[in-house]
């Protein structure tokens, strides 16, 4: 894909070069001059959930938020502990507020929090962590919001509904796929006994009798 991009950008810049080459080079300086002003708007915004979620952890609410979201998070994510619950429940808390970057570091300890360094395969648990960060179910899209009132828009929040619709519909379509391929893949165990051979066993899936 690099490959791609290099190419495109290597043959149309040379093209423009011949056909109109000061076009070629206002758009470079107006290209470079609007990503450096988007991105000195967006930093605010994101220095200050960066650090609201940086207080949450030093506080303890992060520990309750955890709480609040455990009955979903459990039924989501088979047998995992409460380091991995605190990493997901921030993760999600972030994607609800529409903060997929400052969602990421989350997501990530996460992932390392559920792999021991034993296993050569994506889990359930990571697969469907990756499924919900990717549809990323946001009820306050607030990057988007963000970018809408930089570039001036009279109504910002006008796609809210929309935004809500297809991200609730993209996460609930995900969780279910994710679900039932676990199940039809034999990577779920059915019952509580099969998920607490599936433990013992560190995640591994288990052989079709065990179920």
């Amino acid at each position: 894909m690099n490959m791609i991009w290099m190419l495109l950008l290597i043959s149309g810049t040379a093209v423009m070069l011949f056909t109109n080459p000061d076009g070629i080079l206002k758009a470079m300086l107006d290209g470079a001059t609007g990503a450096v002003g988007l991105a000195m708007q967006l930093v605010a915004m994101y220095a200050f959930w960066l650090g609201f979620f940086a207080l949450l952890e030093r506080t303890g609410a992060a520990g309750l938020i955890a709480k609040i979201l455990r009955p979903l998070i459990r039924f989501l994510f088979k047998d995992i502990d409460e380091k991995t619950e605190k990493f997901i429940s921030m993760n999600m808390s972030a994607n609800l507020l529409g903060l997929g970057n400052a969602s990421t570091p989350m997501g990530i300890g996460a992932i390392n929090a559920m792999n021991d360094g034993k296993k050569a395969f994506a889990t359930t648990n990571m697969i469907m962590l990756a499924v919900i960060s990717a549809t990323s179910l946001q009820l306050i899209p607030s990057t988007v919001i963000s970018m809408r009132i930089a570039h001036g828009s009279t109504d910002p929040t006008a796609f809210l509904l929309p935004c809500i619709v297809s991200t609730v519909s993209s996460t609930v379509i995900g969780i279910l796929s994710v679900k039932l391929l676990s199940r039809a893949l034999g990577r779920e165990p059915k019952t509580r006994r099969g998920r607490e051979k599936r433990a013992k066993t560190g995640g591994r899936p288990l052989p079709l009798g065990d179920k």
